[in-house]
Parts: C-alpha cells; structure tokens; sequence
C-alpha cells in the first residue's frame, strides 16, 4: 500500500499550483461533491472539508495541492522518455479518456479491463500480434477457407481490435497509470501495485486513497471534472515533450557546431604544417650549400647566370619590340589608294 502523500519530494511553491486551474474553476463545475455519507471510505477523511445535506464535501484545496504533485510527476516521468496508460472504462470517461490519450500519444484503455494487462503482459502481447496478422491485408490465413470460417475470423478481429485498440503499439509496461474512478478500475490499480506501476488516479470520497501513488480528491463522476482533470494532465504531458524536443535540439546544433569548429582547426593545423616544412626545406637547402663540393657549386651558379640571362633576353626583346611599333609609320589614306 502506498500513503497517500507523494512518493517524491518536490520543490514547488504553495501557490505554484494556481496557475494552471483556480480554485473557482473546480468549483463552479461542482468537483467538491463526494458521495453521500453511507458510502464513504474512512480512510478518505484527510481530503473531507464537511458533511452538507447527508453528502461528503471535498476539500478543493488539497484537490489542486494532489494534482501539482501529479504533474509534477508526470514531467518527471516524460523527462525520462517514459510512456503513460490512460484507464477510464466508465461511461463518463470513455471518449474523454481516448480522446486525450490519442492527444498526447499515449496509450489508453476504455473498454472491459482484461485482466493480466499489466501482470500477464506476455499473453496479451501474443493476443496483439494475433490482431496485427488479422488486420494485414492479404495474409495468408484467409486463403482456402469457407465463408462461415472467413465470418468467425472476422468477428475475432473485430472483438480484439475492441479490446486492444489503444494499446496496439504498447511493446513494454508503462510507466505510470492514469485512472478516472479508482474504486471503479481497482483491478487494474492492483496490478500496477503489483507491479510497483505508479498511479495517478481521480478518487471520491467512496474510496481509499493509500493504495494510490498520486491521489487527486474530486468527483468522479461529473464529466466536465473528470475532463478538466485529465486535459490538464495531458497538457502536462505534451509540455513535458515539447522541451524534451527542444533540448534535443539545442544538444544536435551545439554538436553540429563543435563539429565545424573541429574541421576549421584540423584545417589550420594542416596548414601550419605545410608552411613548416616549406621552411624547413629551404633552410634544408641553405644548410646543404656548406657542404657542396666546388664543381657542386659552379654547376649551381652556372644555372643562377642562365636564368638570370634568359629573363635579361626576354626583357630586352620585349623592348624591342615595343620601339619599332613606335618607330614604324603610320599608313595615310591616299598610299592605301
């Protein structure tokens, strides 16, 4: 069993929790009433503010203080690349609970808990890939049977796609369980324990929060609180990955920027290098000329005067040439004649 406090010490500020729902908010839609009396969990009396006309009043207060907690947890949880199992099989849950879960991309179950889903998993990953074979296009099983065979396959079909629709993609366990109405999805509440899964769960005061890792005290079963509540922990959920993304994204630039960094160094070293060994090739050379023998040495200032002569006979040809264009006379119009 788990006490209904947290099960992680966060730093937040006491009014840290009013900035996503008022207090007017859960009161104006009626999430203070609990069931009536004779229906109570004694253990629920830490969330009671009153009794009024034979019906438990919950105590708002710790209904906003219960689901900074949650939220705080689930951020924790997504920080982690961890996933999330959203449970409502109620009436009142149903299309609010997959309609969120599907906003998020998280996994969600809305009809008949199958039990085992947490705890025999196996099994319910062979019954996944059972459905998988039988929503594949042209498989071969269909192949070579008669019609009331092809009938029973589909009504199979149709009956795990029901069951398993929002956990199709599921490979792993979650790691942490969102649940509308705790006294009415406790199998699967006791699975999670089992399991050691938290659970953030809506209860009322017909319920005992202990074995909830995250309480949050409101009524259960008014659609617009269930529908305030859980769109909050939804939006917790998409922020949480939005700056998972973002910091992901900053760490890919600052490497793609190291890496630039990186290659413009290894060029400048290169570089430096090369001008190394050009310098010490010429002073490789400089050095040589101490140790030449004398015909060494003639040879080589007989090639400096050749060079030397050639570039002096170029440039005198050169000049040459440019005094008689100037010399040469100009061709008037009557010799043309």
């Amino acid at each position: 069993m788990v006490s209904p406090g947290p099960a992680r010490n966060f730093n937040f500020q006491k009014d840290n929790f009013m900035a996503r729902i008022s207090f007017d908010d859960l009161l104006s839609i009626g999430a203070h009433f609990g069931h009536v009396v004779r229906k109570w969990n004694p253990n629920f009396q830490p969330y009671v503010l009153m009794e009024k006309n034979g019906v438990h009043i919950i105590n708002l207060e710790e209904t906003l203080k219960n689901l900074e907690k949650a939220l705080h947890f689930i951020t924790d949880v997504i920080s982690r690349n961890g996933e999330i199992l959203f449970v409502g099989t109620k009436k009142q849950a149903k299309d609010i609970i997959q309609q969120e879960a599907d906003r998020c991309g998280m996994f969600y179950v809305v009809e008949r808990w199958l039990g085992g889903t947490l705890t025999n998993f196996s099994t319910i990953k062979k019954s996944i890939k059972r459905l998988q074979l039988l929503e594949k296009e042209g498989s071969s099983i269909y192949e070579n049977l008669t019609k009331k065979e092809l009938q029973m396959l589909n009504r199979e079909r149709i009956k795990l796609s029901d069951q398993h629709r929002g956990i199709k993609d599921m490979r792993r366990l979650p790691d942490a369980v969102i649940v509308v109405d705790a006294f009415f999805e406790s199998i699967a509440i006791k699975e999670a324990n089992l399991l050691e899964i938290p659970v953030i769960a809506i209860v009322d005061s017909n319920t005992d929060p202990r074995e909830i890792d995250y309480p949050i005290p409101a009524n259960d079963d008014s659609i617009r609180t269930i529908q305030l509540i859980i769109s909050t922990l939804t939006d917790a959920v998409i922020e949480a990955r939005t700056k998972d993304d973002a910091v992901e994204d900053t760490k890919l630039d600052s490497e793609q920027s190291d890496s630039k960094g990186d290659k413009s160094e290894i060029k400048e070293e290169q570089l430096s290098e090369e001008t190394k060994i050009e310098t010490v090739a010429e002073e490789l050379e400089v050095n040589t000329e101490e140790f030449d023998s004398p015909t060494e040495k003639a040879a080589k200032k007989k090639s400096v005067k050749a060079k030397t002569t050639l570039g002096t006979d170029s440039e005198e040809k050169k000049t040459k040439g440019n005094k008689d264009s100037q010399k040469k006379p100009a061709v008037t119009e009557e010799e043309e004649n």
